[in-house]
């Protein structure tokens, strides 16, 4: 049987039997001892993505330790309100808060507390992922959107001149991105102005 470990776009968590590229956690243990999940949807607001080896590491999945989660890719962590890592990823969490200071305008280069701050109140009210509604031609590439009439759990990443839709084991169905229409942006703001000021998040390989 599969663990509920899987992360969506929305920020859900499925059980499935397709793999992720990344993984990561949302600051602590969100599970029980039977290795299912227990009703907090979060330990703290420092929600992580990070790389799937580090230095050799082994570690008991939903074990007695924090709750691993699982990415398809990067741009999937960041729609659902997660950011890299410091201590796996230094050079790309360096990256990452050059652009988020950048994005918002900051004095300086923000550190993990002050990110977290800011995303924590963009992604979730209580167990609710937030929208927030933005200009479909005004987003950079790997940002995450839903679209007016498609399903509930229907997510589309945008790439370039256009929109891929997302499945658990990959990107399907590339349509042409719309050059005007407001949208539904899962990804939080200040993440989307971090990948428009020059971030550049890990893609699955099929988005290519």
């Amino acid at each position: 049987m599969h663990l509920q470990n899987r992360v969506t776009p929305f920020g859900e968590l499925i059980a499935t039997k397709a793999r992720g590229t990344i993984f990561g956690n949302r600051g602590g243990r969100i599970h029980r001892d039977d290795r299912t999940l227990s009703k907090r949807a979060f330990a703290s607001r420092r929600w992580i993505c990070c790389v799937l080896d580090f230095k050799g590491r082994q570690r008991d999945v939903w074990g007695t330790s924090y709750t691993e989660l699982f990415f398809l890719d990067e741009v999937t962590a960041l729609a659902a309100g997660h950011r890299p890592c410091f201590e796996c990823r230094r050079a790309d969490v360096n990256a990452f808060a050059e652009a988020f200071g950048k994005g918002m305008r900051m004095r300086d280069v923000p550190g993990a507390d002050a990110m977290d701050v800011i995303i924590h109140r963009e992604r979730i009210a209580g167990r609710i992922k937030l929208r927030h509604r933005m200009a479909l031609d005004t987003l950079p590439d790997g940002a995450m959107v839903s679209l007016p009439g498609s399903k509930a759990d229907e997510a589309y990443a945008v790439r370039g001149k256009k929109l891929l839709r997302w499945t658990p084991s990959g990107y399907r169905d590339a349509v042409s991105r719309p050059r005007a229409g407001d949208v539904d942006v899962l990804t939080p703001p200040s993440i989307v102005k971090a990948l428009a000021a020059g971030f550049h998040p890990r893609w699955h390989g099929s988005a290519n």
